[in-house]
């Protein structure tokens, strides 16, 4: 199985190109930063592996129309690996990730750099919880309708 998911910053606004033909197709490139957990260098910052990431037609479109250098993304997709040879005879092997589904991981006001509401960037967010409603130790039915 060749499936991966992950969850980064762009490091830059997205590439796009389109092909050539009857029918072109949108191809977008960009650089995800994908922190390492629980990996940080001697200085106490935290460790990112940068991942090539494409996405091709719609989602290259969708690309184009909303990604910037800053946003947090979260991806799925697999692994494409491949060889060619540059200008100087050399032989150069690239990974990517081809994308198969995108989707914003921030909310547009608590979005960070480039997500969105800039001027909320700082601004601490309340608490949301953990998703579970307090229920009395002596309550007999159930929580729910």
């Amino acid at each position: 199985m060749n499936k991966v998911i992950l969850m980064g910053r762009l490091t830059r606004d997205p590439e796009v190109r389109y092909t050539q033909g009857e029918k072109s197709m949108a191809v977008a490139r960009y650089t995800l930063a994908v922190d390492r957990r629980g990996r940080s260098n001697s200085n106490g910052e935290q460790q990112a592996d940068f991942i090539n990431c494409v996405a091709f037609d719609k989602r290259g479109e969708f690309t184009e129309k909303y990604f910037r250098k800053g946003m947090r993304v979260l991806v799925s997709g697999h692994i494409q690996t491949g060889s060619y040879t540059n200008k100087d005879g050399q032989k150069v092997y690239t990974t990517d990730v081809i994308i198969d589904d995108q989707e914003f991981a921030d909310s547009k006001s608590g979005g960070g750099n480039g997500g969105g509401n800039a001027g909320n960037a700082g601004a601490s967010q309340p608490p949301i919880g953990d998703g579970f409603m307090d229920i009395p130790d002596d309550y007999d039915g159930l929580p729910f309708n």
